[in-house]
């Protein structure tokens, strides 16, 4: 199985999990309440867009491009920590969360070129 697809199921599994544990009422340090969801989205929500647009076209040779990752990492750092907190105080403006974001998205990146560069050297 390709790296990208081991790292999504992965991830959501990962949220998964938390998401019950919290429900259940497990207690985790503040750090993972406050910052696992948002290192975990983008590399998720960036491959649910790699697999429609594979599915949609029937091209599995497309890629997600730089530009159209970070663009939709903005629109998520916009929407979630400048719009959202300011209508609803269940969010809250945190830089890091953004920086988190980011993280995610170069990380999706970097799986997406590797498992490409993987079937480039494969015969």
């Amino acid at each position: 199985m390709r790296l990208l697809n081991t790292t999504f199921i992965l991830f959501v599994l990962i949220f998964i999990l938390f998401e019950a544990l919290k429900f259940t009422g497990v207690t985790f340090p503040v750090w993972t309440t406050s910052y696992l969801n948002d290192f975990l989205c983008m590399p998720i929500i960036l491959t649910v867009c790699l697999k429609m647009a594979h599915y949609l076209t029937k091209d599995r040779s497309i890629k997600i491009s730089i530009a159209q990752a970070l663009a939709l990492t903005c629109f998520y750092a916009i929407y979630f920590e400048l719009i959202l907190p300011q209508f609803l105080d269940r969010y809250t403006a945190d830089l890091v969360d953004v920086l988190l974001y980011f993280i995610g998205a170069i990380l999706f990146l970097f799986l997406q070129a590797s498992d490409d560069l993987k079937q480039k050297t494969l015969p």
